[in-house]
């Protein structure tokens, strides 16, 4: 695991890349077309425990696989989801947020654009080399692997204050894991 905390402004958003962070990373394909992608455990878990403390938002370059990725994403787990070129991808986020306050989560081979110009960023175990070397936090999982769960607790614990497991989180936390009758 590697860690390079940069001395920035407090982060006030999450950003992350669909497929290879939230996905395996592969398409599944039939006669018909881009049909499955595989989404990880847990994941949505973490992030439910960093909603109070920064807005979370997904991005993707998939737009053939749009329709799947939104309905985890968006559907499913209640996140906005945009669809922004691999390689365009830094200066959508400087339109919309200060990059000192971005937090950005990549495993692709043009992620280390964006890595290298937010305020932090985290690659998933199997990222493209050049995106963990330019990562701040590297998960020891992959990507569909809990990569994101164990980020949300990385970023718990260096930016705000840290989950403790022996706690059940107050109920006024919205969690994943909950469900009405």
């Amino acid at each position: 695991m590697q860690d390079k905390v940069r001395e920035k402004a407090k982060p006030s958003i999450f950003i992350l890349d669909v497929d290879g962070v939230m996905t395996t990373g592969q398409f599944f394909y039939s006669a018909d077309g881009k049909v499955l992608k595989v989404f990880g455990a847990d994941d949505n878990d973490g992030l439910s425990l960093l909603k109070n403390h920064l807005e979370v938002r997904f991005v993707t370059g998939d737009k053939k696989g749009f329709s799947i990725s939104k309905k985890r994403i968006v559907d499913d787990m209640g996140f906005e989801l945009d669809l922004v070129s691999t390689i365009r991808r830094i200066d959508w986020i400087a339109e919309r947020y200060p990059l000192d306050t971005v937090i950005y989560m990549g495993d692709g081979i043009f992620d280390h654009y964006v890595m290298s110009k937010v305020g932090y960023s985290i690659a998933p175990k199997n990222a493209d080399k050049n995106a963990k070397a330019h990562a701040s936090f590297i998960t020891s999982r992959s990507g569909a692997d809990r990569a994101v769960a164990e980020a949300c607790l990385h970023i718990l614990e260096s930016f705000f204050t840290p989950y403790n497991p022996d706690l059940l989180p107050s109920n006024q936390i919205k969690l994943s894991g909950e469900w009405t009758v």
